[in-house]
């Protein structure tokens, strides 16, 4: 692509009646019921506009309302509705998984009783790598980052007495993803539900495992064939669900800087783009089913600036680069999480601050859905009060504060703006290195077109994953920041100033080992109930798919609902695909 995109002028042209054109779509919202009925006045009274911009007669001069615009129009700087959140609050959406299914169904029960609006599954280290709990590599593990989902029946319990027709879920989890979806789905068919009617989000994001968090499964190519069986049977069956969540937090979490994070991100959607269209699917079909989960860290004003800049990059991308013409094949919805790496074992009551001020970043930014971390998290899993704590955070931002009153509020200040255009700027110079890697070495076909198995960006990032430049870049990042820390340049309270404190021990949450005992006990229980035969047979019929050129999601249903174990699953294509281990570098 060329160096151009940027530069790329909108199809909306923005004259004096851009607001006017804002104004016409914020009225039909209105007359159609799209904008709830509430209070959007200040705590003193007054009245507030939904948005603000320049006056008309100005507008036609400010040379930046071709990148920035309104509410609701491309490129989306400023938001995806042109009533922000007017229209719909963000959803309060916690991260949540400890000990067996049934423990965290009742800490969900908890969340949805106390105002939350959707579930995020947090899941242990063995069932993230795709191994059962009784695996011998597996002892000290079971139910202590996460819940613990080793069959469908654990997913029964997970959600037990949680209609998942009423209730969006996301899981965060890559590797085993797929799997993992087949028992959600197997699950929701034994509640009853019409699995055609779901609605949630699976991360499934492959590429950021070998970037950053490190928990895959197999070599990239079979993670990428699953990916795409994926998208083919959500976008066909179930529309509404969104089969990938790309993720940045974890390459930000690993150390990266904010427009790595974001240009990271990007590409990496971008690539699972590619590979949708490798399949034959229609862009403006399957792009409304991709989402992004972004960190929001601590530099206030460069995470608002890196979430507008991600819509406005991913809008000019898909439009001029992939082809999309659907409004919604153009947005970018992503899901926030405060960032976990900024809170400290020192002085933890800090963190409640820390979350604060990171929650607030991402609604400024525009958020769609948002978590926020408890003050312990940092030496354990929430306690039940913790986690209360930062439930409440968000409730007093949404309830109290009025910053949903007016969309983008920050919009056209001079240091936002030039923030949002610097990262943007930064952003694209990555994508433009990250594709040139794609392009070396590669043969040309007649029409002197460099060939790509999938596109270029997918032939970019595989390039850099086996060259170890990911890896590389996060990791430099990250020791540049790790000095100014020790020189005193950047500052912790209380790590490496104001370290003076009165604060004691915190009492944080244990997961006893009768947790494993009983989930292995279950599992041994579980296996010899079950039709052994049947499973056997289930599980060769998937091997056998995954031999051709078939969708693998059905024969992975038909071994899910037989009890087939999720190490099962896994060790049978694993068997058939290889492992894959990460080339030394030094």
């Amino acid at each position: 692509m060329s160096d151009s995109v940027v530069d790329q002028q909108s199809d909306r042209s923005t004259t004096p009646s851009g607001r006017a054109a804002w104004q016409a779509r914020y009225d039909q919202a209105v007359a159609a019921g799209r904008v709830r009925d509430a209070d959007f006045t200040t705590l003193s009274g007054m009245q507030v506009e939904p948005v603000y911009g320049p006056a008309p007669q100005a507008e036609a001069s400010d040379e930046r309302m071709e990148r920035i615009g309104w509410p609701g129009e491309f490129p989306y700087t400023r938001g995806l509705y042109p009533t922000g959140y007017r229209g719909r609050s963000w959803t309060i959406r916690q991260f949540a998984g400890f000990g067996n299914a049934t423990q965290t169904n009742e800490r969900y029960k908890m969340i949805l009783a106390r105002g939350g609006g959707g579930l995020s599954v947090a899941f242990d280290m063995p069932t993230l790598m795709g191994l059962d709990s009784d695996d011998p590599r597996c002892p000290g593990e079971v139910g202590h980052c996460g819940v613990a989902i080793d069959s469908a029946t654990d997913m029964d319990l997970l959600f037990s007495d949680i209609a998942l027709s009423d209730v969006t879920t996301s899981m965060t989890i890559s590797g085993p993803a797929v799997p993992v979806f087949c028992m959600y789905l197997v699950a929701a068919e034994r509640q009853g539900v019409d699995i055609t009617t779901l609605n949630g989000t699976l991360q499934t994001d492959i590429f950021k495992e070998y970037i950053a968090q490190k928990e895959w499964l197999f070599p990239p190519e079979p993670h990428l064939r699953l990916i795409g069986d994926l998208m083919e049977y959500t976008s066909s069956t179930i529309p509404a669900y969104k089969p990938l969540s790309v993720s940045g937090y974890h390459i930000r979490e690993a150390g990266s800087t904010a427009a790595q994070e974001l240009a990271f991100t990007l590409a990496d959607g971008f690539g699972y783009v590619e590979l949708g269209q490798s399949r034959g699917l229609d862009v403006n079909v399957f792009a409304p089913g991709l989402s992004f989960f972004f960190d929001s860290h601590l530099d206030f004003f460069e995470e608002i600036a890196k979430f507008r800049a991600a819509r406005r990059i991913w809008a000019r991308w898909m439009r001029d680069v992939y082809g999309a013409t659907d409004e919604k094949a153009l947005w970018l919805r992503f899901h926030t999480q405060t960032a976990g790496v900024s809170l400290t074992a020192q002085q933890p009551l800090n963190n409640v601050v820390r979350t604060a001020v990171e929650a607030l970043a991402a609604v400024l930014g525009g958020t769609n859905s948002l978590h926020t971390n408890a003050l312990d998290e940092t030496l354990a899993l929430p306690t039940e009060q913790s986690a209360e704590v930062a439930l409440r955070t968000q409730q007093v931002l949404m309830e109290e504060t009025g910053v949903g009153n007016v969309a983008d509020p920050l919009g056209g200040s001079w240091y936002v703006e030039a923030l949002t255009d610097q990262i943007e700027a930064q952003a694209e110079k990555i994508f433009a290195t990250i594709r040139a890697m794609g392009e070396s070495g590669r043969a040309t076909g007649e029409d002197g077109e460099v060939e790509h198995e999938v596109g270029p960006m997918t032939s970019g990032i595989l390039r850099g994953i086996e060259d170890g430049w990911f890896s590389a870049e996060i990791a430099e990042s990250a020791f540049q920041y790790q000095l100014a820390l020790e020189k005193g340049e950047k500052k912790i309270v209380g790590v490496n100033c104001h370290t003076e404190s009165v604060s004691h021990e915190l009492e944080i949450l244990r997961v006893s080992h009768e947790v494993e005992r009983d989930q292995v006990s279950a599992l041994g229980t579980r296996r010899e109930q079950r039709d052994d035969a049947g499973v056997r047979g289930a599980l060769q019929a998937m091997v056998e798919v995954s031999r051709t050129a078939d969708n693998m999601i059905p024969a992975m249903l038909e071994a899910v609902r037989a009890e087939a174990t999720l190490g099962e699953i896994c060790d049978a294509l694993r068997g058939e695909w290889g492992g894959y281990r990460e080339p030394a570098r030094f």
